[in-house]
């Protein structure tokens, strides 16, 4: 399966990430529409997981554009520019009910999505994100997948990023995956065979 994006096959949930209480501990649990949680972000802008709407999809596409995610994801679509085969890949996604996604929002603005997923070739069960870059330095990322993480049961659970995408295995550590492994394929973005970790939360 490409890493770029994904959909949810849950019941309209909701997860919002708030503030940390000024005592040092964390903000009160809410709730939207099903369930939210509070965790200690770093700063105090608002994150909220939410169902991919069909409105979400031109921003992802546009967000998918952009040269240097695509450098540092490495393993994207063949072409990310070639709109109808963005839409057809979408169309798959939102039609397998095996896949778990969300679309993230910061403050009320589409920042990317995180998903959960079997991958076919790997045959275990993956996590994987994708950042708009205009939302990058913001901790959008960490905050995002830590909240996911809490409403996926499936363990261990798996994911893979670049050698040299030094930020996304930052931000799979700090959600508290280990390297276990190493493997190599082929990245459409960088039109060559490139080494990545692979990293397992148990």
């Amino acid at each position: 399966m490409d890493s770029e994006m994904w959909y949810t096959r849950t019941s309209r949930e909701q997860w919002r990430l708030t503030a940390e209480d000024p005592s040092g501990g964390l903000a009160n649990e809410e709730r939207t529409t099903a369930v939210e949680k509070a965790v200690p972000p770093p700063d105090t802008s608002d994150i909220l997981l939410r169902d991919v709407m069909r409105s979400d999809l031109p921003i992802f596409f546009d967000q998918q554009l952009d040269p240097d995610a695509n450098h540092l994801a490495a393993f994207t679509a063949k072409d990310p520019t070639d709109r109808d085969a963005f839409m057809a890949h979408w169309t798959r996604i939102l039609g397998d009910k095996t896949i778990t996604i969300q679309t993230i929002l910061l403050d009320g603005h589409v920042a990317g999505s995180v998903l959960s997923y079997e991958d076919e070739e790997f045959g275990k069960p993956e996590v994987s994100y994708w950042i708009g870059e205009s939302y990058w330095g913001k901790g959008v990322a960490t905050r995002a997948l830590s909240a996911f993480l809490k409403h996926i049961e499936v363990r261990p659970l798996y994911a893979r990023a670049a050698k040299d995408n030094l930020a996304s295995l930052r931000v799979l550590e700090k959600c508290g995956f280990a390297r276990i492994g190493e493997g190599k394929g082929f990245a459409n973005a960088r039109s060559e065979e490139i080494e990545e970790f692979i990293l397992r939360l148990d």
